[in-house]
């Protein structure tokens, strides 16, 4: 019978693929092995629930085992982005929050919207240079980073710049929706919150919309489900239940998809239809000395650029027909799109295609992938292989 470890604390500590399959379950005899979805808007009074709002048997489930996994209080919201809301909203006004400018691109958007109503102070830095960042933290309330960015694969040296941050008095906040528990922790390197989007990895099937936020201070948590429910911003009952049931297999997904993401690294790397890629599993890659010292694997996204420019990037998405376009990320199908369609920017080039790698056989995927490139630019490829050398 499962327990979960707090529950034992002789024991020594479980692994996170362990805990992803088990946390959260019931522990007494007669329980019910997996967490039912409860459907109830209000329950019976004399107990510890009354309105739904304030609570639910399966929210509860689900926020045990993300807590149990992140090493902290763990509170679900209707999605990723409540989440981040929540914890803007709590800023005091005028409050200054550094954030990395490769955040995801809707944070940005969040803290740019606040800043422009005179809300807070904000102060955008390169994550990846750390005398920047500690440049920018005297009287900051707020640093926000991602373990490893959505779609410039960039990892932050989360450890000394959380101590940089909390020296100065700012609280840390990690986006950790690309990393996953399987691949870091953020709390256990000092940081107060992470965050994520369990749409993505967690939920790991493209059907649903939820987020979570996991605190290392209960009390910190607590704040956050006031504010929850005060905004409404609560998780729905199968929402909630579909991530939880997604989390069990969330270690075997993450394996199997990084497994199959170095493959294509490597494969589009080798390739002359291809400019450029981007995937920290790469031994050239600008993140894979930060993403080894930091993650314990290199995840399941890589992006890389064809040549043909915007024209060749669409094609290719086009063309595709093993792996399907559309946006988003972290589901057991692979998925293709071009980010700037979506989220332009300086950071992000034009033609540059993110691939968030599922549960396919690699070889099918590449052979999908080697006949879109095929057809997009052949005389693009043709003219680098036959180009005099310098």
């Amino acid at each position: 019978m499962y327990r979960d470890p707090s529950a034992r604390p002789a024991d020594p500590p479980l692994s996170p693929a362990t805990l992803a399959v088990g946390a959260g379950r019931g522990g007494e005899a007669g329980d019910p092995l997996n967490q039912p979805p409860v459907f109830a808007s209000a329950f019976r009074g004399g107990g510890d629930r009354g309105y739904s709002r304030d609570g639910n048997p399966t929210w509860a489930a689900f926020e045990r085992a993300m807590g149990a996994l992140e090493g902290g209080a763990a509170v679900s919201f209707s999605s990723g982005m409540a989440a981040a809301t929540a914890l803007v909203d709590d800023l005091a006004e005028g409050a200054r929050v550094v954030v990395a400018r490769s955040a995801h691109v809707e944070v940005r958007n969040l803290l740019a919207e606040r800043f422009g109503r005179g809300r807070l102070e904000l102060r955008i830095v390169d994550a990846a240079d750390e005398a920047e960042v500690r440049a920018t933290l005297a009287g900051a309330s707020l640093l926000w980073l991602d373990a490893l960015s959505n779609p410039t694969l960039e990892v932050p040296a989360i450890r000394p710049l959380a101590a940089a941050a909390r020296a100065a008095g700012a609280r840390v906040v990690v986006d950790s929706t690309l990393a996953t528990p399987m691949l870091v922790r953020p709390l256990s390197l000092g940081a107060d919150i992470v965050i994520h989007s369990a749409t993505k990895h967690i939920g790991g099937h493209s059907d649903l919309l939820l987020g979570v936020a996991v605190a290392a201070d209960p009390r910190q948590a607590e704040q956050l489900r006031e504010r929850r429910s005060l905004h409404g911003a609560v998780p729905g009952t199968m929402e909630a239940w579909l991530a939880l049931r997604g989390l069990r297999t969330l270690p075997v997904r993450n394996d199997r998809g990084e497994r199959t993401a170095t493959i294509l690294a490597e494969r589009l790397a080798a390739d002359e239809r291809v400019a450029r890629v981007r995937y920290p599993g790469l031994a050239d890659d600008p993140a894979h000395g930060a993403a080894t010292a930091t993650l314990d694997g290199y995840g399941t996204l890589l992006t890389f650029t064809p040549h043909g420019g915007v024209a060749g990037a669409d094609a290719v998405c086009e063309h595709v027909r093993v792996i399907t376009h559309a946006s988003s990320l972290g589901g057991v199908e692979t998925l293709i799109e071009r980010q700037s369609r979506w989220h332009g920017g300086d950071d992000i080039a034009p033609a540059l295609l993110r691939l968030s790698v599922g549960c396919e056989d690699p070889d099918d995927l590449w052979r999908d992938l080697s006949s879109a490139l095929s057809g997009v630019a052949p005389a693009a490829a043709a003219a680098r292989i036959s180009a005099p050398s310098p």
